[in-house]
């Protein structure tokens, strides 16, 4: 006697839901058969095994579009079929851990998108005494450099660290720092840092310390630098007009303002 079972039945005895049976009916994976005098649908043996082998072929990671052709295959194209599952699978697990390894850096903080050296000079501010959000707007600011000129990234550090050594600059980097913690224009604090930054260009500009020529001319990425400081807080703007004032068209680039030139004489 032929024994039919009931569509619970199937599924509990596949190890699937009820739900899984109904979508596999929808996409035409398992055969949906007639319902009975009573209106259920009553499944046999066969619905059984096919059922099994749907269930055993997702759980391997065989995408459901391509279920219905392997359960169709012979011995070699269904080997074939298993042999392209396990390449992609292979590609996916790669992917994978690759992104666990991304993860895993999050936790270090700025070594996820910085290379050793400036997260190196990013501490040394800490030590020094820069605050947070100080600290902040230098890494955004390195991200942009280091996504510009990566190879010269491992030829900045040395002097950045080295420039660390002169009380001006420490004095500087806290001042910026109490300022982001504040708010006002006409902050005297403004006056000084500017004071500071000039004379650090003086300097850095007579030592023939100058922005290499193709990088100078990289308009988009000073534009970047700029827009960075002012979104960071709007006072840029003021800062940039101080500069200007000691003679000095900014901060991201050392350059000296164009002399005024007067009318020739007659």
């Amino acid at each position: 006697m032929q024994s039919m079972l009931t569509i619970g039945q199937l599924a509990s005895y596949a190890g699937v839901t009820v739900r899984a049976v109904r979508h596999y009916h929808q996409i035409g994976l398992l055969p949906e058969p007639a319902r009975d005098a009573s209106g259920y649908r009553q499944y046999g043996a066969t619905a059984v095994v096919s059922l099994i082998r749907i269930r055993t072929l997702a759980e391997a990671g065989v995408p459901l579009s391509e279920i219905g052709e392997m359960l169709d295959a012979d011995e070699t194209a269904f080997a074939a079929a298993v042999e392209r599952i396990d390449g992609r699978l292979s590609d996916e697990i790669s992917r994978l851990e690759n992104s666990r390894k991304q993860i895993a850096q999050l936790a270090a903080g700025d070594s996820l998108v910085l290379p050793p050296a400036v997260v190196h000079y990013i501490d040394r501010l800490r030590e020094i005494g820069a605050s947070g959000r100080m600290l902040e707007a230098e890494r955004d600011g390195w991200i942009l450099l280091t996504a510009r000129w990566p190879d010269r990234i491992s030829e900045w550090i040395p002097s950045k660290l080295a420039q660390l050594e002169d009380p001006r600059l420490v004095r500087l980097y806290l001042i910026l720092s109490e300022l982001l913690e504040t708010e006002g224009v006409d902050d005297p604090r403004l006056e000084e840092a500017a004071d500071i930054m000039a004379a650090l260009a003086e300097q850095a500009y007579t030592a023939g310390e100058t922005i290499a020529a193709e990088q100078s001319q990289d308009e988009l990425s000073f534009d970047l630098l700029d827009s960075l400081a002012v979104e960071s807080d709007p006072r840029a703007v003021r800062m940039v007009d101080l500069m200007r004032q000691r003679g000095w068209t900014g901060w991201n680039r050392i350059e000296r303002v164009p002399p005024v030139t007067g009318p020739p004489e007659s």
